[in-house]
């Protein structure tokens, strides 16, 4: 697949919210941890006590467009997010970590949900961020299907 301008590799969208967010450019936004091209910030409507959402600082536009090339990113914001929860104090054992597939993301910029705990979720939130269903996939699902790509 030939990735378009907004899909490349190295590049900040400036039309793009968590390019903004992600790079210290919308005002009202708080950065929470940066480091190595990657950025975490506070989901503006948690689903659970801690819900935090973990970026590349370069735009990159959602988890169904990533190729074999792509698993090793998706695993350092996997381990970048397991870090910052254990930091705030959070267990991975009780963390819910995944993505919204297209067309149920809200936001065209690849971004990790790191959910803890889960047990104080919500009905809805529970079903908003629902493992491996059509709308929500769980982060070694997404890795797993990426390193069968090659």
């Amino acid at each position: 697949m030939d990735r378009q301008n907004e899909d490349q590799p190295g590049q900040v969208e400036i039309k793009c919210l968590f390019c903004r967010i992600a790079n210290g450019q919308q005002p009202g936004s708080q950065v929470m941890y940066e480091k190595n091209g990657i950025a975490i910030f506070k989901d503006i409507r948690p689903a659970a006590t801690h819900h935090y959402l973990v970026v590349p600082q370069k735009h990159v536009n959602d988890p169904k467009r990533l190729r074999y090339e792509d698993a090793e990113l998706v695993e350092r914001l996997v381990t970048c997010g397991q870090e910052f929860l254990v930091k705030q104090g959070g267990k991975v054992s009780e963390a819910r970590l995944g993505f919204h597939w297209p067309p149920f993301n809200s936001i065209s910029h690849l971004h990790l949900h790191v959910i803890y705990p889960t047990s104080s979720m919500g009905w809805v939130a529970s079903l908003i961020f629902r493992p491996d269903s059509f709308w929500f996939v769980t982060a070694s699902w997404l890795i797993d299907r990426l390193r069968k790509m090659k």
